[in-house]
């Protein structure tokens, strides 16, 4: 029998194979290590990449935010001066209302003012007018004891100088006369012939208080008036009569002076309305004194349509006998 053959466990095959397996496992250890690296190369590289255009971003989002930053300050000045500007227009607008409520108020005054002349036109066309008897007007002194006065001013053309425009210089001069009679009163006012108020706005349906200053501001303001009136005093008494009388104020003296060079109406007309305006108490006085100064501009440039002259004359002297003034009629300008 042969003998069985003797098994070797650690052969040299064996071995081989060991160091084989060590080797490959070995191989791939170091395969696996160099393929990690290039991968974390490559995520690192991705990651800087993301990195810089987070910042990049980041950057953006800086400047925008700087830019809305600008944006809202030139949105917030823009906002404070768009507010100013609606104040100063809300303003105005207030401003602009309470002007046309006056001119509204001025407007009705003037309707009434209309209204009694269409009932003066249609009394001279129904009846005659009332012939006052004729008798040479005398200069006689001004009554004085008024603490508030007020002038109604014809600045129609026949009142002016045709030279240079503006009102006779007598009739400035004849202003600071009765001016200087009252060394103080309470208030002072000048109206146009058609019953506006000289002083603007400024003074209005209000008296202005008295003052030097108010008294020069009334001659420069004749001196400079360049707006003509009708040659009719007429609407002017009756407005300073209804709008600056007071008949609550029981300290109120008003004295009233007239300047005046025509009249084309009817004067019984007249009287009767300024009887209504101011009328008589039980002892027969009047609350306003009126007073009237008449210029021969009509006599002496012969100007005169239907002899206006003579019949403002007749009408001012019975108006200021009938109201406790005083009536002078010029001979010269």
């Amino acid at each position: 029998m042969k003998g069985r053959r003797k098994l070797e466990v650690f052969s040299l095959s064996f071995l081989d194979c060991i160091c084989c397996g060590f080797g490959a496992m070995i191989l791939i250890f170091v395969l696996s290590i160099g393929a990690q690296g290039k991968q974390n190369k490559e995520t690192v590289e991705q990651l800087q990449r993301m990195l810089a255009a987070y910042m990049a971003s980041l950057a953006n989002l800086v400047s925008s935010r700087d830019d809305l930053s600008r944006v809202y300050q030139q949105t917030t000045a823009q906002i404070a001066d768009t507010k100013l500007k609606n104040d100063q227009i809300q303003s105005m607008l207030d401003d602009l209302d309470q002007q046309l409520q006056r001119e509204k108020s001025g407007q009705e005054a003037l309707l009434v003012d209309v209204d009694a002349l269409k009932k003066e036109l249609a009394a001279m066309q129904s009846k005659p007018e009332m012939v006052l008897p004729n008798v040479e007007p005398a200069p006689v002194g001004v009554p004085v004891g008024s603490n508030y006065i007020a002038f109604v001013i014809d600045t129609s053309g026949s009142m002016r100088d045709f030279n240079s425009g503006q009102l006779w210089p007598i009739v400035i001069r004849k202003v600071e006369e009765v001016l200087d009679v009252y060394p103080q009163v309470d208030g002072i006012q000048v109206l146009d012939a058609d019953g506006r108020f000289v002083m603007g706005e400024r003074g209005g349906a209000t008296w202005l208080p008295d003052g030097p200053e108010t008294r020069e501001g009334i001659k420069r303001a004749l001196r400079r008036y360049d707006v003509f009136s009708e040659s009719n005093p007429v609407p002017g008494i009756f407005r300073a009569l209804r709008l600056l009388h007071d008949p609550t104020n029981e300290k109120m003296k008003m004295g009233l002076y007239i300047f005046c060079d025509e009249f084309t109406g009817t004067a019984d007309t007249v009287l009767k309305r300024v009887d209504d305006l101011n009328p008589a108490d039980e002892n027969g006085k009047r609350k306003v004194v009126i007073n009237a100064i008449a210029f021969p501009t009509t006599i002496r440039f012969d100007v005169s349509m239907g002899n206006t002259g003579l019949k403002v004359a007749n009408l001012m002297r019975e108006l200021c006998f009938q109201h406790g003034g005083a009536f002078i009629a010029l001979q010269d300008l």
